[in-house]
């Protein structure tokens, strides 16, 4: 796998560079701002991208704006946008083109690199990660049509929103697959999302969260 890096901190940059490269990942070019992020993803043909939310030289939204770009000459390109603290202003932001392919990770998760490969390689393949903190904070604001939802819906959508697929909900719920498959049903009835929407519904039912603030 071929990735591209975005990162203002040097050490972190570098880290990451070592970490990715010990795990068989080709980083193939690397940079300390956002400038040409696009260009530099397509010319290297890098299969997914790993982006710092703030970047210079405003240190807001730089991150996120770059991979939005990014995803506008590469509909559904992989992304993994690292933050340093919680924040969910701008996740509705990245996510909104509904394609998958997202992950939106603090930077602390770096650290235990299993997990961190395995969220870049799924989101490599096409699926959507966000972070437990991020997922957790954005739940606590959340309103209608999400009140519709059992408590344990609300569980399952929490696992959803995580990136987790059918088999790892019911691991993490105790509960069978055909109990996952009931509850996830129910969620898409719920926030009226029909089974003949052509839009990921998972992905769909992850942003009502983000919608509702």
């Amino acid at each position: 796998m071929r990735a591209v890096i975005a990162e203002d901190d040097t050490l972190l940059r570098e880290g990451l560079v070592a970490l990715l490269s010990a795990e068989g990942i080709d980083v193939v070019a690397t940079s300390g701002d956002t400038e040409g992020f696009a260009a530099t993803v397509l010319e290297h043909r890098a299969e997914v991208a790993i982006v710092d939310v703030r970047m210079p030289p405003s240190w807001t939204n730089e991150g996120i704006q770059a991979a939005i770009d990014l995803r506008r000459h590469r509909p559904g390109f992989p992304v993994v946008v690292l933050s340093a603290h919680v924040e969910t202003r701008f996740v509705g932001d990245l996510l909104a083109d509904d394609a998958g392919g997202i992950g939106y990770l603090l930077k602390e998760r770096v650290g235990a690199v299993a997990d961190f490969v395995e969220s870049l390689r799924r989101v490599a393949a096409g699926g959507t990660v966000l972070d437990p903190d991020v997922v957790t904070a954005l739940l606590r604001r959340r309103k209608s049509p999400l009140e519709a939802l059992t408590e344990r819906e609300r569980e399952v959508l929490e696992l959803i929103a995580r990136g987790d697929g059918n088999r790892e909900i019911a691991t993490a719920l105790r509960v069978s697959e055909a109990a996952v498959h009931k509850h996830v049903r129910n969620i898409f009835q719920k926030l009226g999302l029909l089974a003949d929407d052509t839009r990921h519904r998972r992905v769909v039912a992850a942003l009502t969260y983000l919608n509702q603030q």
